[in-house]
């Protein structure tokens, strides 16, 4: 019996990145997508939508992915939109339809999973919270557990960041083939 890689037709970006803030965007951000760009690994960041189109187009975006990149960081809940699309993200992963690696940049991931109002991301969550529903509230709170108890990769203050940038390329590039493998073996010819 042989087998082919199929993959499916809507997957056509490798992996999407789920952020927060001007500051990831222009410097670990940048340096991530590069380092995805040399290692042709397809990326989909924010800033190749089209503007003035609608923000639910990220979550086709989302759908279109094979793999998400949650990185936290302090800013992160100050965004209903990221918080949003972690929801989306998280009900994906739950389905077996996406892969999702948390990143805690220069955040504990404890903070982030237990928004305690101690944190600095505690604080902003419950910043939002003031502003959003109950169900809102604990549709986020469901989709940061569900997120950050999978295995993630944590950079603090001390962290040099090409040394991380090149750790998460290689993650990627593990989950990218057992993608791949799990792909042949449901898919024989």
């Amino acid at each position: 019996m042989s087998y082919m890689t199929v993959s499916p037709a809507k997957k056509v970006h490798q992996v999407f990145l789920n952020f927060r803030g001007e500051e990831l965007r222009y410097n670990f951000v940048s340096h991530l997508g590069d380092a995805f760009e040399r290692h042709n690994i397809k990326l989909f960041v924010d800033k190749y939508e089209q503007r003035g189109k609608d923000l639910k187009n990220l979550f086709v975006r989302i759908e279109e992915s094979s793999i998400a990149l949650a990185i936290f960081s302090t800013r992160y809940p100050e965004s209903r939109w990221c918080m949003d699309e972690l929801v989306k993200m998280n009900k994906l992963a739950d389905l077996g339809k996406l892969r999702v690696i948390p990143i805690f940049y220069k955040v504990e991931a404890g903070d982030v999973r237990k928004q305690t109002g101690d944190s600095e991301f505690g604080k902003n969550f419950w910043r939002l919270a003031e502003a959003s529903s109950g169900d809102q509230i604990k549709k986020w709170k469901e989709a940061l557990e569900g997120i950050t108890n999978k295995m993630g990769l944590s950079l603090g203050d001390n962290s040099v960041e090409s040394d991380s940038v090149k750790e998460i390329v290689e993650g990627v590039q593990r989950v990218i083939e057992l993608i791949g493998l799990e792909e042949e073996v449901r898919s024989p010819i």
